[in-house]
């Protein structure tokens, strides 16, 4: 539907386009130029963000950044990169934009990410099938500075030592800071990264205010809702969400005294 309407625009100037698609093969300039650009000969400034998620065979997995990034070489619309990950044994994602980068959303990201600042995104998607650690967390909070929203996906362990999940001691040097954070998706995440967000060593979390996890986790690692190192990051939650309808007991309730 989206593409006939854009032929149709023969005498369009400027072009804003966030597209995500899924298709048997990774979108690049060869198809944005037959399929919409041949047909804007007016056409002088292009802003774009596009995300196909595509079968992998043998041609699609062993395309690079660079392979496509070469064919935007000589398109007039400004500088673009892109980023490319094989999330299952036969799927991948291809990320195409141009930077700056202008969007407020961007959705599955992994650990390959570009050290990019991303000033404009406040809703954020991290995938995975390998471990993100903290390190990397560090980097999401320094390149995504005024991020409002964040899902993770990831059923990956952070670590084998499971007694790093019941420390309240942190293992690393930093700690991982998001002002602006008031949404924080944790219902495809594995428990470890409840334990990365909610203990007050690992994670600063000032304006969360809704928190989704399931609540086997969340007793887990707050401890019956009795661990004083995970009260802070949930102190302003006003909304709490389960995978399932819970009747919660007088603990959650003072645990989370702004529900």
């Amino acid at each position: 539907m989206v593409l006939p309407l854009l032929r149709r625009m023969t005498h369009l100037e400027k072009l804003t386009l966030y597209l995500r698609t899924w298709e048997k093969s990774f979108v690049d300039y060869t198809h944005l130029h037959n399929d919409i650009l041949v047909y804007m000969l007016q056409l002088h400034t292009f802003i774009f963000y596009i995300s196909t998620e595509a079968f992998i065979d043998d041609s699609v997995y062993h395309r690079s950044n660079d392979d496509i990034e070469n064919k935007f070489i000589n398109i007039k619309y400004g500088q673009m990169t892109c980023i490319i990950d094989h999330f299952k044994k036969f799927e991948g994602i291809c990320h195409v934009y141009s930077i700056p980068y202008t969007f407020t959303r961007l959705i599955k990201i992994s650990n390959h990410f570009p050290n990019i600042v991303f000033n404009t995104v406040t809703h954020l998607l991290l995938f995975g099938i390998a471990p993100m650690k903290h390190d990397f967390f560090m980097r999401i909070s320094q390149n995504f500075p005024i991020l409002k929203c964040l899902v993770i996906q990831n059923e990956m362990v952070q670590s084998w030592n499971r007694d790093e999940l019941k420390s309240d001691k942190n293992p690393f040097d930093s700690i991982m800071e998001y002002f602006h954070l008031i949404s924080l998706d944790l219902l495809s995440a594995n428990t470890d990264y409840v334990v990365q967000f909610l203990l007050e060593t690992r994670a600063y979390l000032p304006r969360l205010t809704e928190l989704k996890v399931h609540y086997r986790d969340l007793a887990l690692v707050t401890k019956n809702f009795t661990r004083d190192a995970t009260r802070r990051n949930c102190s302003k939650v006003k909304q709490l969400i389960f995978e399932q309808k819970i009747y919660c007991s007088n603990d959650v309730y003072e645990y989370f005294p702004s529900l």
